[in-house]
Formats: C-alpha cells, structure tokens, sequence
C-alpha cells in the first residue's frame, strides 16, 4: 500500500472514532450491520449523548441504504418471546445524559436494503431530533463487531463534566 493510501486509511478511521456533534447532541461509536450478505434488511447501532441543558428525543432517520428506515426497540411478548417492534414516539436522550442503541435493544433498523451492507462500507444516515433537529452520521459496516464491543451501558446514563 502507498503511503498515500496508508495516510488516507489512517484518517478515515480516526474521523469514524471522532463523534458527529451538533447543537448539543453527540454520536458515538456508529457501526451498521446485517444479518448475512443476502439479507433484506439490517440495522445501525451507536450512543447518542445530549449535551444540552433540556431533553431532546431522536423522532426518525433516513438514509439511501433502504427502501425504509424506522427506529425499533425488542420486547418480550406474554409467551416471553422476543419481538422487534417499531418505536414511533422515538427515543428520549435526557439533558446531561445519553441513550445507547445496541444490538438487542433500541436501534435504528433498515428494511428493504437498497444494496448490500459490506464489511468496510461506509452508509450515510441522517438523524432527526425533536429539537436539534437533523444530523447526517458516516456510519461504517462492521460485520465482525462481537455483541457487546464498544458498548456502553444499555440504560440512560449521567454525564460529568
């Protein structure tokens, strides 16, 4: 590889480290996934930090990667078994806290994938929150990433200064 091609990798993986931030709002450690090279679908997963003083709440995304995207949660029907069900009031990031959506949990779901999701590929996905309004995220594929890789707690957490 020329060093050239090494420089440019070297900083592609830097600004995918690095998290998209606006008007209070942070993204962390972004990675998309599918089931398998022939799925139809797939799913993005990420932390969103709220660094303003008031609550904010995630209400949609977008993106080219999918004929639709909807923001899903997984809950346990009577008979205790798992179900992805799509969570139209979106997700609440507190003020000074942050929400994790994980594999398992909350997340942003792709359906009717427009293309394959590939190891290494870079989707672009844009976020629309109540109040900051929309933010457009690079999220690279990482099929290999393990459950609970780069994961922080599933729960609202407090932010320190």
């Amino acid at each position: 590889m020329s060093l050239k091609k090494s420089a440019f990798a070297a900083l592609a993986a830097i600004s995918f480290a690095l998290p998209a931030l606006a008007d209070g709002i942070m993204i962390e450690d972004p990675y998309a996934r599918a089931s398998t090279m022939l799925s139809q679908s797939g799913a993005a997963f990420m932390v969103l930090k709220n660094r303003a003083d008031s609550d904010d709440r995630l209400v949609g995304a977008t993106s080219d990667v999918a004929e639709r995207v909807e923001l899903h949660t997984h809950i346990s029907d009577a008979q205790g078994v798992m179900q992805m069900v799509e969570v139209e009031e979106g997700f609440p990031i507190p003020a000074g806290g942050s929400h994790a959506l994980a594999r398992g949990g909350d997340h942003v779901m792709f359906l009717g994938l427009t293309r394959p999701l590939q190891q290494g590929d870079v989707i672009q996905v844009t976020l629309s929150f109540e109040k900051a309004g929309d933010i457009t995220v690079d999220i690279p594929v990482d099929l290999q990433r393990k459950p609970m890789h780069g994961q922080m707690n599933h729960g609202t957490t407090k932010m320190t200064n």
